[in-house]
């Protein structure tokens, strides 16, 4: 089976990044799964970046481009995650070098993504993919 990369923009492509986005993402209902993301397409520019092996989805990244003060034009990662059946394969590797990619060609200086403290596993995978920590990242929810 070959693998491959493509941006999810059909229907049927962004349905079938569902199940791995849904491992990071358990939240996640596969009936507004397709609406969602066309909404965050539409308002704020999300693109989904999907890897396949054969015909089965291995990895996905959701991702946009923002531009900052601090920093200037920077593809930001909203989320990145690789099939748990299929982990330390090099799938998650491939998406983060085409990102990179695709950052370079879409004049961004770098490539940002927020990472839960308690997500060590992937933590040790964005240093080796030379991602470094820089900044907290504070929140505060809103009842």
């Amino acid at each position: 089976m070959a693998i491959h990369l493509f941006h999810a923009d059909t229907d049927e492509q962004i349905a079938a990044t569902f199940e791995v986005m849904q491992q990071l993402r358990p939240h996640l209902q596969r009936a507004e799964y397709g609406p969602l993301m066309r909404s965050l397409m539409a308002s704020d520019g999300l693109r989904l970046l999907a890897l396949a092996d054969g015909d089965a989805v291995r990895a996905v990244a959701a991702y946009r481009v923002m531009n900052m003060l601090y920093c200037g034009r920077a593809l930001f990662v909203d989320d990145l995650v690789s099939d748990e059946r299929a982990r330390s394969l090099g799938y998650g590797a491939s998406v983060i070098a085409a990102l990179k990619d695709e950052a370079r060609a879409l004049g961004c200086t770098e490539i940002q993504l927020i990472s839960r403290v308690t997500r060590e596993q992937a933590h040790r995978f964005y240093f080796r993919e030379g991602f470094g920590i820089e900044c907290f990242h504070f929140r505060n929810k809103l009842s």
